[in-house]
């Protein structure tokens, strides 16, 4: 099996050791300074989760367009795309556990990417996410699959640095934080090129103050896996 063909088939791809080592002192440094309480965004936050508005920072601009992030979700998504947005996320101590879900593509499967960057090491001890391999696209007469059901999800775990890129459907969630370690990440959202109008509609709601206007086109982009 080719990568391209194991990216489709699980529908996700994590990039080890993406962001530069030199970035992430700084990086650390724009998520704290970023950190807002959930009264002060446009729509409130979960409680057990630290967010950090930071998308007009410069390296974390540059984490979004590393060329082989770009090379994984022009794969995903097929055709021209765009950053939609990128904000700060933390589970606090004690929190952070989500139910299996997906995100949901908007017009069509595979017309929206995501991608989480890992500012600190992660695994279960500290609420690393959890991902469901191949469930981004259920087979024919497959039945729906029951978000209660932990048979089939895989806790990640890694270093600082590492970048996972999914499929929006791939079913994935937060996890349980319980010792309270640092687990600092980005979650950055790709749409698909044809998105732009509906994406606009709802800026301020979302708190994107980054320009959104550039353009990717996957053809630009080699995907040749880590």
């Amino acid at each position: 099996m080719t990568d391209r063909e194991q990216l489709h088939r699980q529908g996700y791809v994590m990039l080890r050791q993406a962001i530069p080592a030199e970035w992430l002192g700084g990086l650390r440094a724009t998520f704290d300074a970023g950190v807002m309480p959930s009264s002060q965004w446009p729509v409130p936050r979960g409680m057990d989760w630290r967010h950090s508005l930071l998308d007009a920072d410069s390296t974390v601009q540059a984490v979004c367009r590393l060329p082989q992030v770009l090379a994984a979700v022009g794969e995903l998504i097929g055709e021209r795309f765009f950053l939609s947005q990128v904000e700060g996320r933390e589970p606090l101590a004690g929190g952070g556990h989500q139910q299996l879900h997906r995100d949901l593509s908007a017009q069509r499967p595979g017309d929206i990417a995501n991608a989480l960057a890992f500012f600190d090491d992660y695994g279960p001890e500290n609420g690393a996410t959890r991902i469901v391999p191949g469930s981004h696209r259920p087979r024919p007469g497959e039945p729906p699959l029951d978000f209660t059901d932990e048979s089939r999800s895989v806790q990640l775990s890694g270093s600082a640095g590492d970048i996972l890129v999914f499929d929006v459907d791939l079913v994935h969630a937060g996890s349980l934080n319980p010792s309270g370690a640092r687990r600092r990440s980005l979650l950055i959202s790709y749409f698909s090129e044809c998105l732009y109008v509906s994406h606009l509609e709802t800026l301020g709601l979302r708190n994107i103050r980054m320009d959104t206007t550039e353009r990717f086109d996957p053809a630009d982009f080699a995907f040749d896996r880590v």
